[in-house]
């Protein structure tokens, strides 16, 4: 399913610094019915009023070199209610779909212009801007500690519904709570290799989901150093279980997650003042 992928040693990646649901226990759908909205406040310029940052206190940050890489850096933020965006802990290593990023469906409005959309199967992680919907885990008692996201136990009941055409498409469900199984080979949750032992769904293509966009986007643990996904965002155990104690449902955290030469070209517009700088490894 996965392969080690190649990535520059010595790169060094300018990392975005931006200026200016629920907490507890779910089960049932999970998905695109609960897409967390981002507040659109009213902007202090025009740049700002096309950011897709706004509203948003906290913000995990995902550079590839380019559309084709399945290899990234992750390096966390947060902001006051108004602010510069300041960085928290260190990067870390993560990989990315095998094939590398395609534009997704999410946040922003950029036109793809020449670069990959992504569609169904196609092995690669959306690029652009999301919300995170629910945290997911098979004991989420094993945390480092509670989450303040919403959070899904993962049972033999749990999949993630790939199938084009089910009504259910893009959606975390049990099972055993749906009237009418509407759906073929589903992604099953609880895996024997444990890859989604703790993670996070990502909101590409949701709320509004599209047939065929691409589904069941997740942060998940990484199978080992330097091994793509089949178009997730995965990375080691304590690096995932660090966004999951940080993370809170109350600042409306964002993933922006695209190649260096997109960052730079989108920073202006979305309003970054300065850009700070971290070398990019293999794997940590």
């Amino acid at each position: 399913m996965r392969r080690a992928g190649s990535f520059c040693c010595c790169l060094v990646v300018p990392v975005l610094l931006l200026s200016a649901c629920r907490t507890g226990s779910q089960s049932g759908p999970i998905g695109r019915g609960t897409a967390v909205p981002i507040s659109r406040t009213a902007p202090a310029s025009p740049a700002a009023a096309l950011s897709p940052l706004s509203g948003s206190r906290q913000l995990v940050l995902v550079v590839a070199e380019g559309f084709n890489s399945n290899q990234a850096r992750l390096r966390r933020f947060e902001r006051p209610d108004s602010g510069s965006w300041r960085p928290v802990g260190d990067d870390v290593a993560v990989t990315l779909g095998k094939n590398g990023l395609a534009w997704g469906r999410g946040l922003h409005t950029v036109p793809p212009g020449d670069a990959p959309v992504k569609v169904e199967g196609d092995g690669r992680s959306p690029a652009g801007v999301f919300a995170f919907g629910t945290a997911f885990a098979y004991r989420p008692e094993n945390t480092w500690q509670p989450t303040k996201m919403p959070m899904h136990r993962v049972t033999d009941q749990t999949v993630c519904v790939e199938t084009i055409n089910s009504a259910w498409y893009n959606r975390i469900v049990d099972e055993n709570t749906v009237a009418a199984v509407d759906w073929t080979s589903p992604d099953r949750m609880l895996r024997p290799d444990g890859l989604y032992r703790y993670g996070l769904m990502v909101d590409h293509n949701a709320p509004d989901t599209r047939p065929g966009a691409g589904s069941c986007i997740f942060f998940h643990l990484w199978r080992r150093p330097g091994a793509p996904t089949v178009g997730c965002t995965a990375m080691n155990e304590p690096a995932l279980l660090v966004v999951l104690a940080w993370m809170e449902a109350d600042k409306k955290p964002i993933l922006v997650q695209l190649p260096l030469t997109e960052l730079e070209r989108l920073a202006p517009a979305w309003g970054a003042p300065e850009l700070v700088k971290f070398k990019t490894t293999k794997s940590d």
